[in-house]
């Protein structure tokens, strides 16, 4: 069974994907949550597999609330899948700076809302690497880095392969560019994210633009 925790301030969506989930087999709703110090809360109490994210809630957002359920979370810790409205959205670039898996539009339909909790129970990250891409250009050139990721820790094939994955390249495409298997890819990005400390996909894409590896539009 996969637990997932639904997290939005908004009653009837909330109510709507809990039904959704709970009418779901191999799926079992540990709790729902209204805003981010709840989901805080819930997360530390339930341990979920998985946990749906809104962003923009009153009193502590999406944003905060994922980097203390990351940061207090055991091993392994859930995977989160962010709600939004829209992809181009400055709140879904932060939350997924802070270790967010993924993220999925409000609007999509129930079977993408189930294939999309399967997708990152499973350890996949959940977005067009194209579409991350686009939205971590409009908002690195905007963003003041405090500490910059130093990358003087990375081999030249890891930086190869971490800037291919910024570009949005998939592993298969990255394979074929450097004429390794798509394991090896797999394992230079394992590597590569845990020299750097990073929880997720997302997160080695926007360390990629913000220490300058690579440029928005270059």
């Amino acid at each position: 069974m996969t637990r997932v925790l639904v997290v939005d301030d908004q009653f009837l969506i909330r109510a709507g994907l809990v039904a959704l989930l709970r009418a779901a087999p191999g799926i079992d709703v540990v709790g729902e949550a209204s805003d981010g110090a709840e989901a805080v809360a819930l997360a530390a109490e339930t341990a979920p597999d998985v946990i749906l994210m809104d962003i923009r809630m009153p009193g502590m957002n999406g944003i905060e609330a994922t980097e203390r359920i990351l940061a207090q979370a055991a091993d392994p810790p859930p995977r989160i899948l962010v709600l939004t409205t829209f992809d181009l959205d400055e709140y879904v670039y932060g939350v997924l700076r802070a270790g967010a898996s993924g993220f999925l539009l409000k609007d999509s339909g129930p079977e993408r809302l189930l294939a999309a909790v399967a997708a990152v129970d499973g350890g996949d990250a959940l977005f067009a690497p194209s579409v991350t891409r686009r939205l971590v250009e409009a908002y690195a050139r905007r963003t003041t880095v405090e500490q910059p990721v130093d990358l003087d820790a990375l081999t030249s094939r890891e930086l190869e392969v971490l800037k291919l994955i910024a570009r949005g390249l998939s592993n298969p495409e990255i394979a074929d560019r450097l004429y390794i298997s798509e394991a090896t890819v797999k394992t230079h990005l394992n590597r590569t994210m845990t020299k750097l400390d990073l929880g997720s996909r997302a997160q080695a894409v926007v360390v990629a633009y913000e220490s300058g590896l690579v440029t928005p539009g270059g």
